[in-house]
């Protein structure tokens, strides 16, 4: 079963749920796998603390372009939608953090002056301990499609038990490439006005998706009723409510919250199992 932890904003606590499950799932024996998505300011394994066993890099194919053959025609130029090919006193000149690896240029090349090549944009950390897994991915400074890299992450451990996705926050082409597939997502949200307004966008980005969801309040204060009366409103389950606690905060910037959840909070965690247990059945039968 893969589970995505997602939120509509930053800040709302995501890694925590997603690092809290893991290891609760991890001691009922199953092969857990977390996956850190968040390619840009990945952080999961800051908390998880596993000596890294394998590195491998995340290419993509971008053209290179054999001026000797160019005639200038300009038909690369045209093609690209991203304007990463351009031509410049009738000669062509590239910006690879632009290209999005559609292969056009290479296939309209009158000239057949443009092959495609790997260029790396980022690394993928591999690791495990006992029965838990660990992929992520680091995207290479100056570049900005994280989407593949965020593929390749997904690929690893297909057969664990349970896969938990740590996506980046928000409701863009990242968080999409990393909820996709889901067979459940969680909602991690605050209750403020900014988590209310970002947690409407992940709803209506969870049913455009068809992905079966439900929320878990962080932070849980006076205030949820903010969240409750959406959540009423758009028909999604609240499955659990973490209160906002400064000794989490405190272990968290040491990396060493998890004894704390799991101390104090065992009871919250154990309902937002169970939930996701009762939607297993149903989905398994």
């Amino acid at each position: 079963m893969q589970i995505a932890v997602a939120s509509g904003k930053g800040g709302t606590g995501k890694t925590t749920i997603a690092l809290s499950l893991a290891y609760f799932f991890k001691e009922k024996n199953l092969k857990v796998a977390i996956l850190d998505c968040d390619v840009e300011e990945p952080n999961v394994n800051l908390f998880l603390n596993l000596k890294i066993q394998e590195e491998k890099s995340c290419n993509v194919m971008v053209p290179y372009i054999d001026k000797s053959l160019c005639s200038a025609c300009g038909e690369c130029e045209r093609i690209c939608q991203f304007s990463a090919i351009v031509l410049v006193k009738g000669k062509p000149l590239f910006f690879p953090e632009m290209c999005h690896s559609c292969g056009g240029c290479t296939l309209i090349c009158p000239e057949k002056a443009i092959k495609e090549i790997a260029r790396e944009t980022a690394k993928i950390e591999i690791s495990q301990k006992d029965n838990l897994f660990f992929a992520g991915g680091k995207l290479n400074i100056g570049e900005a499609m994280s989407p593949p890299v965020i593929r390749q992450v997904k690929e690893n451990f297909i057969d664990a038990d349970i896969r938990i996705i740590d996506s980046p926050p928000g409701t863009s082409c990242p968080v999409i490439e990393s909820v996709r597939e889901a067979n459940f997502l969680i909602l991690v949200t605050e209750p403020t006005p900014f988590g209310l307004n970002d947690l409407s966008l992940a709803i209506e980005m969870a049913r455009a998706l068809k992905i079966p969801s439900a929320v878990v309040i962080n932070k849980s204060s006076k205030s949820d009723y903010l969240i409750k009366d959406l959540c009423k409103q758009v028909n999604i389950p609240i499955i659990g409510a973490i209160p906002e606690d400064r000794e989490i905060a405190e272990n968290y910037s040491k990396g060493e919250f998890i004894s704390v959840v799991k101390e104090k909070y065992n009871a919250q965690f154990k309902e937002i199992i169970n939930h996701i247990k009762n939607f297993r059945r149903i989905y398994n039968s």
